[in-house]
C-alpha cells in the first residue's frame, strides 16, 4: 500500500521559515520517501505506508519539539503505480 501524506505546521512566519517549519522539512526530506514536495503552505510527501507512517510519526515528535502550537495533517491511500509496490 501506498499513502500520500500532506501537511501544515503553524504558527505561519511568511517572512522568514520558522525552526519547526524547517524540521518538519527536514524528516521529510530524510526520511525514505519517493515524492516530497514541501511549500510554503504545505507540503506533500509519497512512499509505502510503513515509510510514511514512520516520517509522520518523527514529524509530529521534532515539529512539536520545535514550537509548532499545530500540526494539520491528512494521510491518503493512492493506488501503486504500474510495476511499483511495497517497499
Amino acid at each position: 500500500m501506498r499513502l500520500r501524506v500532506e501537511f501544515t505546521t503553524e504558527p505561519f512566519d511568511l517572512d522568514e521559515a520558522p525552526a519547526h517549519a524547517l524540521v518538519a522539512r527536514e524528516v521529510v526530506e530524510t526520511a525514505e520517501l519517493d515524492a516530497v514536495d514541501v511549500g510554503p503552505f504545505g507540503n506533500t510527501a509519497e512512499g509505502s505506508a510503513d515509510d510514511v507512517l514512520t516520517a509522520v510519526g518523527a514529524l509530529l515528535r521534532r515539529s512539536l519539539g520545535a514550537g509548532a502550537n499545530r500540526i494539520s495533517l491528512q494521510v491518503s491511500v493512492i493506488e501503486d503505480g504500474i510495476g511499483e509496490g511495497d517497499r
